[in-house]
């Protein structure tokens, strides 16, 4: 699944991520930690896996085209 960061927090490794159908979702700092990235900026594309919930994010990755 795709989206784009709409807010980070450095310090907390958590944020928060548009679905590009305009559902908001937020991820904790666990998933930061394991997606083995450093930085995100607002803007940027990922590719989020959800789990069955779909509210959940599991993982983070650049999205790349």
């Amino acid at each position: 699944m795709q989206a784009t960061v709409e807010s980070f927090q450095h310090s907390t490794g958590s944020g928060t991520v548009l679905l590009d159908d305009g559902v908001r979702l937020a991820f904790d700092g666990d998933v930061f930690t394991t997606s083995g990235l450093r930085h995100l900026r607002p803007g940027q594309r990922l590719h989020i896996d959800v789990a069955d919930d779909r509210t959940t994010i599991t993982r983070l990755a650049i999205f790349a085209s």
